[in-house]
């Protein structure tokens, strides 16, 4: 577990299924990734998660306030060269639920996960990435000083079929700018 002065980053265990679906279901939530997505979809992301954190030692990580509700998720995760137009990377993400959106815990909560990833793990040449219109993501990756690569940006079909451009940011070295 990693704690902030106002959550706490869990490794995935049964009790988050319930609210990691929900959170995938929720439009709004959901609308970088092309809409919603199903129950069974879900599962196969938070299974990812946990096989990420078992056999790598980093994954996103389930956050939570320090009472236990949970808000989203955070942190780095290995790509395969097989599943992604910038090949092999490790990258930084996150997503909340509506309802944590404007109180600052995907920096607080993706600062931490940074840290634990460039600190603990010893891991370097991390990215970030997300679509043009994505606003709430580019401003986190800004407060995080993360750096804009516009020569590794990517387009990609969606699983819906759609073009979607990955917008690319990178840790820098020396990172963390704090």
């Amino acid at each position: 577990m990693i704690e902030t002065p106002r959550l706490r980053l869990h490794h995935w265990n049964d009790r988050h299924r319930d609210a990691f679906a929900a959170m995938h279901a929720d439009r709004e939530v959901m609308a970088d990734y092309g809409g919603p997505i199903g129950r069974a979809e879900s599962e196969e992301k938070f299974q990812r998660y946990v096989a990420a954190q078992r056999d790598h030692g980093v994954s996103r990580w389930a956050v939570e306030t320090i009472d236990g509700a949970f808000l989203g998720y955070a942190g780095v995760m290995p790509r395969s060269s097989r599943d992604h137009p910038l090949g092999a990377h490790v990258e930084i993400g996150w997503r909340f639920a509506r309802n944590a959106w404007g109180q600052g815990y995907a920096t607080e909560s993706a600062r931490a996960a940074l840290l634990h990833a460039v600190d603990d793990v010893g891991l370097r040449g991390i990215v970030s990435y997300t679509g043009a219109d994505n606003a709430r993501s580019r401003a986190v990756m800004a407060r995080l000083d993360l750096v804009r690569d516009a020569a590794r940006d990517f387009t990609r079909l969606t699983a819906r079929g759609e073009q979607w451009r990955g917008l690319v940011w990178v840790v820098p070295l020396g990172w963390p700018g704090v």
